[in-house]
Formats: C-alpha cells, structure tokens, sequence
C-alpha cells in the first residue's frame, strides 16, 4: 500500500476484493474510458468479468509482466482510479505507465501524486531507467500530469492508438529517465 499525500487516498496493487469496485468504476466512467482504455473496460463490465480481469492481472503481477495498481479511497473504498505500469522491457530497462481517474476525482491532484508515488516505484523496485506516458493532444488534464511529474515531452507517434470503430490516432510520447 502507497498512501497518497492528502491521505484520503492511497495505491494498492489489484486485489480479488476489487472485482465489484471496478465493475463499478468502469460502468460509471464508461464515457472516459472508452476511447483509452478500450480493453479495460469491455473486460469490466460485470462483477464475473472483473474477476477474470482481477486473476489475469495478479497474474502478471507475480510474473512482473505487467503491474496494475488501484487508486482507493480511504473512507469509503471506493475505487477512484486505476494505474498501469506496462509493456515493460527489463532488458532495455523500460516500461510505461497508463491511468485513469474517476470523472468525481478529476481535477483535485490524484492522479497526479499517484503517478509520482508509482513513477519512483518503478524505479525504485524494478530498476528501470526510463519511462513513458502516452497520451493524446486532446487531453489537456492528462499532458499536465505527465509535466507535473517530470515527464518531457518526446515526439509524436503517428497512428500509435486504435480505438474502436474510430480510426488511428497520433498519440504524443512523454518520457521520464531515472535521476537517482
């Protein structure tokens, strides 16, 4: 468990107890996430889908193929958002990190501590060297996360993401290195 600085949140790796607050989370952030975080949310939205989704990622988890955290609540447990630390290379020493945030959380700074707690984990306990948050130029919110946490600015990748029935997007590559 990372407590998150204003204390009312922390990050938690995933957990089977999650499987109905994520269902929840999801289902409620349907609108955010379907153009980002496609896959996550088709695999979401029931509770037994959670469950299939919750197992696979604790899987990878333990295999340190992917590592995916929740973004909790403290008063009411409630699931306020997901981080992802993913496609990580161990040879290069890479990886990247993802998140979303509840549209009730957006905008107060969360998300924001998070990805710094979870950016020095990586580092950290992996020892990874360099990291990479891809977002696209539509969101503003998202760009000023990956600044605020020390991520520059890289280059544009042309047709990165494929979202459903939506054609290619360029997608732009923000990159922290390790300054240990």
């Amino acid at each position: 468990m990372i407590p998150i600085a204003n204390g009312t949140f922390e990050i938690t790796p995933i957990h089977e107890k999650y499987a109905w607050r994520i269902c929840d989370f999801v289902t409620v952030n349907t609108s955010r996430l379907k153009t980002y975080f496609p896959q996550t949310l088709t695999e979401n939205l029931t509770p037994e889908l959670s469950k299939l989704f919750i197992d696979q990622k604790i899987k990878a988890f333990n295999n340190k193929t992917e590592f995916v955290f929740v973004i909790k609540n403290t008063i009411d447990r409630s699931v306020a958002g997901l981080l992802f630390v993913k496609n990580l290379d161990f040879d290069k020493k890479e990886a990247e990190i993802a998140y979303c945030i509840g549209y009730q959380h957006e905008g107060i700074g969360i998300t924001t501590m998070a990805v710094k707690e979870i950016t020095a984990w990586a580092f950290k306990e992996h020892g990874l060297r360099t990291l990479r948050i891809i977002v696209h130029k539509s969101n503003p919110a998202s760009i000023r996360i990956a600044e605020k946490c020390g991520y520059m600015w890289k280059e544009t990748l042309p047709k990165e993401h494929q979202p459903p029935a939506m054609q290619p997007m360029d997608m732009e590559l923000y990159v922290k290195a390790y300054e240990g």
